[in-house]
């Protein structure tokens, strides 16, 4: 696989890095993602609890999330770097809410400002790149 080759793609890339670990370590160890997330960690599961399984489908999605990151950075597919960047501002604006109103507890926080963050710097990195598009062609 290449290295990205701009500043939007490194933040791409970073971000694919991190969602593919993140779904393994929930694949490899899901009472470690369950304590990282604020959400408590039982001994055991009353039957028609299904939240290791949840947590296995949502491990395997930022898994494979994490590999077509890293493809679409390794590739340079920019659009896809735009089309990121609003979708994970909606994603901030969920995850922020369900701990606002109570519906997951305060370390869940992390994961929405995670996406927010990395949906900003993406952005500024864009914007930066367009700005700078121009001198490179007329240089």
């Amino acid at each position: 696989m290449r290295l990205p080759r701009t500043p939007s793609g490194w933040t791409i890339a970073v971000f694919g890095l991190l969602a593919f670990l993140m779904g393994l370590l929930g694949l490899i160890s899901p009472g470690t993602m369950l304590e990282m997330l604020g959400f408590e960690v039982l001994e055991s599961r009353e039957p028609g609890d299904y939240t290791l399984v949840y947590l296995a489908a949502s491990s395997m999605a930022a898994l494979n999330m994490g590999v077509y990151y890293m493809c679409a950075a390794a590739v340079d597919f920019r659009p896809f770097f735009f089309w990121t960047v609003p979708f994970r501002l909606l994603t901030f604006t969920v995850f922020t809410t369900l701990v606002v109103t109570g519906a997951a507890p305060a370390k869940f926080l992390g994961v929405g400002l995670w996406e927010g963050l990395g949906a900003l710097i993406t952005g500024a990195a864009l914007w930066w790149e367009a700005r700078r598009a121009p001198a490179r062609q007329a240089a």
